[in-house]
C-alpha cells in the first residue's frame, strides 16, 4: 500500500507563533497575532502575504521549520510500515514561493529525525493532495489539514488526520484520526485491513 505523509504539523511541530512574534518584535513590525493556533503563517496574524514571504526569506523564518521538534512516535511508525512493506510518499506543499531551498530544508530535516520514506512530493497544495493520490494510486494521506482530508475522502482517498490544537475542533468530519502517532498508525492498521 502506498501511504502519502504530510510534514508540517503532522510529521513535526512548527512554532511559528514563536518565531514570527520574535522576527517582529526584533524589527519593530506593527503585525498583532490575530489567530495564534493557527497553522497557516498567512492567518496568524494581520499581515500580507508578502510581508509572510519576507519573514521567510530574509527574516531567519525558514528555522521554525528547520528545527522544527518531530512528533513523538512518528520516526517509529513510518519505519514499521515501511518494514511491513508500505511505500511512503512524503507530500507537502512547501514550495520556492515560500522557502529558498525546500527540496534541501525538507530532505535535511526528515534525514536529521531519521524519517524514512521512498518519495518526496512538493508544492502539492492543500486542495490537490487528494487528487494527486488519487491519480499516482495512494491509498492513504495522512495530514493536518482538515480541507486536504476532507478533499481526499470525497474522492474515494482514505485520509487520517493529524489532530492538534488547531484542528481539534473539526476533527469529526475525519473518518480517522489520531492525536498521536500511536493513535495516527492504529488508523493507517484499521484502513489497510479493509483493503
Amino acid at each position: 500500500m502506498k501511504i502519502a505523509v504530510d510534514i508540517d504539523d503532522t510529521l513535526n511541530i512548527v512554532d511559528r507563533l514563536e518565531y514570527a512574534s520574535a522576527y517582529i518584535a526584533r524589527e519593530g513590525l506593527p503585525f498583532r497575532a490575530v489567530a495564534p493556533c493557527c497553522n497557516r503563517l498567512a492567518d496568524m496574524f494581520d499581515w500580507t502575504w508578502e510581508d509572510v514571504r519576507k519573514f521567510l526569506y530574509e527574516g531567519g523564518g525558514d528555522a521554525a521549520f528547520r528545527h522544527a521538534k518531530v512528533r513523538a512516535g512518528a520516526a517509529e511508525t513510518l519505519r514499521s510500515w515501511k518494514n511491513a512493506g508500505h511505500e511512503i510518499v512524503i507530500l507537502t506543499a512547501r514550495s520556492s514561493s515560500c522557502f529558498r531551498d525546500p527540496v534541501g530544508l525538507s530532505r535535511d530535516w526528515l534525514e536529521e529525525n531519521k524519517i524514512p520514506f521512498d518519495e518526496l512530493v512538493f508544492g502539492v497544495e492543500y486542495a490537490q493532495k487528494g487528487p494527486y493520490c488519487k491519480k499516482n494510486g495512494i491509498s492513504v494521506l495522512v495530514d493536518d489539514d482538515v480541507g486536504a482530508c476532507l478533499c481526499a475522502q470525497d474522492i474515494g482517498v482514505s485520509a487520517v488526520l493529524a489532530i492538534g490544537q488547531h484542528n481539534r475542533d473539526r476533527a469529526a468530519q475525519i473518518a480517522y484520526g489520531g492525536e498521536t502517532w500511536k493513535e495516527i498508525g492504529e488508523a493507517v492498521t484499521a484502513i489497510a485491513g479493509r483493503t
